[in-house]
């Protein structure tokens, strides 16, 4: 097995950072009061740039960007000399914002920059509404990394859990199942059910997402065999099924089948080319693992913590792999202002917490 490089350039650190709205004053978030006061809004530019002077990522995607102008700014600040943003959010009644973007900084150079579409043929063939669409388009950005050349990385934004529509919102398609919703004695039981029919719904959309996305992310790397890295707030378990097909290897393709049974061992490698794998996994499953050192809630619902954002990496970066380029050395989840928050320090920094992964090359 080869050693780990020590110049340098022989670690490369990605961090994916939801910045949770993320918008400059006089504009507002989602209701024309949400407004941050000058101070407030230098608090949350000081907390990020903090973040990012103490912690030095290389590569970084951001989510619940709606001033990305101002994110470029602050980033080219802290040494991230290259930004990505290919989207605008939604703008209501000239200074009301919502649909925030995704956003990648890098402290190298991006070569290419596209917005990730869903396949059209795909979504149709899996029952989705014609015109499917991410409900926030992903980033690919190309990065020529030291030593491993160039990388496609992808931030995301999947779908949130809230639900898909309301019983006010359905009320504007379907007067007369609301009504009845409201006047009948079964109106809280169907109230429910509406609520769940709406998670559901959203289910539908953040699944949907994360099996397109994949879908996007192999034929890309058919094409050019760059090494690939995953990052963003899923807003669900990776664990879950919703979103198992990021992940996934569970497979029906027979190998001796398709190219008779001496092919086996040439498929299975293709399948692990193709897969990707969790970056906290891969740290855990390397020799810079701390043992017993349990993984950290990204995100806190009152006080239940969950693990929200990731990062998932090609096979490149999987130590298991003969051909592997690199390995993630390190794991870093900063929550301290998710569970000792202090008011001076962390009133306007984010509900979320950064997630960093440090990856030493190997020459």
């Amino acid at each position: 097995m080869s050693l780990i490089a020590t110049d340098s350039h022989s670690q490369i650190k990605i961090a994916t950072f939801n910045l949770f709205n993320f918008i400059a004053p006089p504009d507002a978030f989602y209701e024309f009061d949400n407004i941050y006061t000058q101070e407030q809004w230098l608090k949350k530019l000081n907390w990020i740039e903090k973040y990012l002077n103490e912690h030095q990522p290389d590569v970084i995607g951001f989510q619940e960007v709606f001033s990305p102008i101002e994110l470029e700014a602050l980033t080219k600040r802290c040494g991230l000399g290259y930004f990505s943003v290919l989207d605008s959010p939604q703008v209501v009644d000239g200074f009301i914002y919502s649909k925030p973007v995704v956003a990648l900084a890098s402290r190298y150079p991006i070569k290419e920059a596209v917005s990730v579409k869903a396949d059209k043929l795909f979504s149709e063939k899996m029952g989705l509404s014609e015109g499917f669409e991410f409900s926030r388009s992903p980033l690919r950005a190309t990065i020529e990394l030291p030593k491993l050349g160039l990388c496609d990385c992808y931030v995301v934004h999947f779908k949130s859990k809230r639900p898909l529509f309301s019983i006010d919102e359905f009320a504007a398609s379907s007067a007369e199942t609301v009504s009845s919703l409201h006047h009948t004695e079964h109106n809280t039981g169907q109230a429910l059910a509406v609520e769940v029919l709406g998670q559901w719904g959203s289910s539908i959309q953040r699944g949907s997402e994360a099996v397109l996305l994949r879908y996007a992310m192999v034929s890309r790397r058919s094409e050019t065999q760059q090494p690939a890295i995953l990052m963003g707030d899923f807003n669900d378990l990776l664990s879950d099924g919703v979103l198992a097909g990021l992940t996934s290897v569970d497979t029906r393709i027979k190998p001796q089948t398709i190219l008779g049974l001496g092919a086996i061992g040439r498929v299975e490698h293709q399948l692990a080319h193709y897969r990707l794998k969790d970056g906290y996994e891969l740290y855990q499953e390397g020799k810079y693992s701390l043992s017993g050192q349990a993984r950290a809630a990204t995100h806190y619902y009152f006080a239940k913590g969950s693990v929200l954002d990731y990062i998932l990496l090609s096979s490149e970066f999987d130590p298991k792999n003969d051909l592997s380029l690199a390995e993630v050395s390190r794991y870093e989840t900063y929550d301290r202002h998710l569970i000792n928050p202090r008011f001076e320090t962390d009133s306007q920094s984010t509900d979320h917490a950064p997630v960093m992964v440090t990856l030493s090359i190997r020459e």
